[in-house]
């Protein structure tokens, strides 16, 4: 019998609880929108309930993932820890860069849930075939068109549309696509657009939210394989983002991908994809929330970032028994240019000019050894990058004028090699698959962390408050990785629990700036403090460790009565100095319990959040309380091609503080000023998806 997933739509991000046969099929379990094997979880959109526009939402349902919320459409993912560039994050493949200095734009924000199609979740280690990471990675499939069966022409269109009362918000896209045997065509838009989210206490001011995605994409069979050419626009406009100090005005991008995946003969299959992505975006300090009381202080910043990507690879064998080489190319350029609107003279170049490159091969092989089924595969890297001299106006006052000189004088140039190493094993032994994986990876410092030379808030989206600097002498980060644990299902009763530990020697973070913190001796600590932060920190390597263990399960107790649920616990802490790192993910859990039938199922949801006082004092975190919430969540077959979806979270109306949201920067709001962000109060949501034609 044919694997069975159904839906247990859920309110607050809800559970992840996938099956995990990578081969073997499943009689009587009923899971919740997710499917695995030994190395990947996927997540189904349609068969997720997520109430905000933001797709890492919908990741954060992946067992030992969150959710940092920066803003409507800019939350990251963390995974066992980790988060921003060093989880390996992609949209339909798609490596690219940030067009934002403070991550306004991480790679999920461009990925609108009404185009979602699925997400795949790599399970704790990346896969060296998918590029470097320090992390896990993260792969955003969007809507796309299929090849049909027969000659002739067929439409089709998968269209949603949704509302959400706890900021007013609607959503509305789709698919509409047109195909045979040989050709396929499609198109996909859609819109968004939200007003200030609300919590119980008040309105959470410059959190609004707008915008608009459209694109095509045509597919042709050549011989036993197919070519895909797409093209697609995304349009950000005004968003708010309260953790910042400043907002989006907007994000203007533009992605162009041309792909060709095919069988050449029975043991060789070859891919070959090439892309671009080029990011135009305005934030300023002024539109979107309470501005500065004098003109001179009004910030506007524009930032560029264009990224060239080209990969090849080929597969020798099987799908089960292979060999896979390849190597891949990413170009990149940056700039970012700070402006004041009301004074033309007064502008600098933060981030002129930066230029990178990364040219990358890697081999991958599928093997056996009896019962045990392994992955193994090594890459190795080539790193430049380099920065041009600043570029600041007339009006820039003595002391960055005197930073811009100094960097300028500096050597700013860098280039440096990676190797990165993984060995997955896991055993189909019936219902109990044993799994253990070990891993070398590496990350080279980003263009935020080795080139800033101007001390500004720019950190990479840590929204921690605090006022950074770069490095140029940044070494690599290196980790030792290992993982250990067990998938087991039976006709009622599902598990997989996960222990895993991480060791990061040179781990990239904010230190302070000099042996003297408190005392401002150096002109990064008088500019800074003339920009309200006498206590800057430098991006530094230090010594770190992750280690914890997650787990998602579920059973079906009776008839259509079903339980399902998760459980994650991370702990992150400096080797160097007794310190913990900052904003991580409290221990959490949530069930479900669902009743669900042939065309409709309802359900509800608990997740409960343990007290988190394991903070960083180097980022002067603060500590949280923790908190439960309960949801309400459903769904129904109108008819064979319309379904509605319904929930309610944050039934009871608590005010509650996620530890993962930043601090508030926005004047005016209901929320204090260095506050941290409350969470969402109550809010309906609805769903219409229709497919059809």
């Amino acid at each position: 019998m044919n694997r069975t997933i159904l839906t247990a739509f859920t309110a607050n991000i809800a559970l992840a609880s996938p099956a995990f046969a990578e081969t073997d099929p499943l009689t009587d379990i009923i899971v919740t929108g997710q499917r695995a094997t030994a190395t990947t979880d996927e997540i189904e959109s349609d068969k997720e309930i997520i109430s905000t526009p933001d797709a890492a939402s919908l990741v954060a349902r992946a067992p030992g993932a969150a959710l940092l919320d920066n803003g409507g459409l800019s939350g990251q993912v963390q995974y066992r820890g980790l988060f921003g560039d060093r989880i390996l994050v992609r949209i339909d493949g798609q490596r690219f860069s940030s067009g934002g200095p403070n991550l306004m734009d991480p790679p999920l924000h461009y990925a609108p849930m009404a185009l979602v199609d699925r997400i795949e979740v790599d399970r704790g280690i990346s896969p060296v075939r998918k590029g470097p990471g320090l992390g896990g990675g993260v792969n955003a499939i969007l809507k796309e068109a299929q090849f049909s069966q027969g000659s002739a022409m067929q439409p089709h269109a998968d269209l949603t549309a949704g509302y959400r009362s706890g900021d007013n918000s609607y959503l509305m896209g789709g698919l509409v696509s047109l195909s045979n045997e040989r050709v396929k065509f499609g198109v996909i838009a859609s819109y968004e657009k939200g007003d200030n989210l609300q919590f119980p206490d008040g309105t959470i001011a410059s959190s609004s939210f707008e915008r608009l995605n459209f694109g095509a994409h045509a597919g042709l069979k050549v011989g036993d394989g197919s070519l895909t050419l797409s093209y697609r626009r995304q349009e950000t406009d005004p968003t708010g983002n309260p953790p910042f100090p400043m907002d989006i005005q907007y994000f203007n991008t533009d992605f162009l991908s041309l792909a060709y995946e095919g069988q050449l003969d029975d043991n060789l299959y070859l891919e070959v994809e090439a892309g671009h992505v080029a990011i135009r975006h305005l934030m300023d300090n002024f539109s979107l929330r309470q501005g500065p009381a004098s003109p001179a202080d009004q910030r506007g910043t524009f930032a560029d970032a264009d990224t060239s990507t080209a990969a090849t690879a080929l597969r020798i064998g099987t799908p089960e028994r292979h060999v896979r080489i390849g190597a891949d190319v990413e170009t990149l350029d940056k700039d970012v240019r700070i402006t004041n609107p009301s004074n033309t003279a007064f502008f600098l170049t933060s981030l002129n000019n930066i230029s990178g490159s990364r040219v990358g091969a890697f081999v991958e092989s599928r093997l056996g050894f009896g019962p045990v089924e392994a992955e193994i595969g090594a890459r190795f890297d080539h790193h430049r990058m380099e920065a041009g001299s600043p570029l600041l106006g007339s009006a820039v006052p003595m002391g960055p004028r005197m930073l811009a000189n100094g960097f300028a004088a500096w050597d700013r140039t860098w280039s440096d090699n990676t190797v990165d190493v993984t060995a997955r094993f896991w055993s189909d032994m019936g219902n109990f698959k044993p799994r253990l994986s070990f891993a070398y990876k590496t990350r080279v410092a980003n263009a935020v962390e080795r080139f800033s030379w101007l001390p500004t808030g720019a950190s990479g989206g840590l929204a921690d408050g605090n006022i950074y600097v770069g490095d140029l002498n940044l070494g690599n980060e290196k980790a030792w990785i290992a993982e250990i644990g067990f998938d087991y299902q039976d006709s009622r009763f599902y598990a997989r629990p996960t222990l895993f530990y991480r060791r990061v020697d040179d781990f990239i973070q904010g230190v302070p700036y000099d042996d003297t913190p408190v005392v401002i001796d150096s002109p990064v600590e008088m500019v800074a403090n003339m920009n309200g932060d006498p206590t800057p920190l430098r991006f530094g390597n230090v010594d770190a460790e992750f280690y914890g263990a997650d787990l998602d399960f579920g059973w079906h107790i009776s008839g259509p009565l079903h339980l399902d649920g998760t459980a994650s616990y991370v702990r992150a802490k400096r080797r160097d100095i007794d310190d913990d790192l900052y904003r991580i993910t409290p221990p959490n859990a949530r069930v479900a319990l669902s009743w669900q039938e042939e065309v409709w199922h309802l359900g509800a949801e608990l997740h409960a959040f343990a007290d988190q006082n394991k903070v960083s004092a180097t980022n002067s975190e603060q500590p949280s309380n923790g908190y439960l919430l309960a949801g309400l969540f459903g769904h129904v077959a109108l008819t064979s091609t319309l379904s509605l979806d319904a929930s309610v979270e944050n039934l009871f109306n608590k005010n509650y503080t996620d530890h993962l949201a930043g601090y508030n920067r926005v004047s005016g709001s209901d929320v204090a000023l260095g506050a941290r962000l409350p969470g969402a109060g109550r809010s309906a949501f609805v769903r219409l998806r229709w497919t059809g034609l």
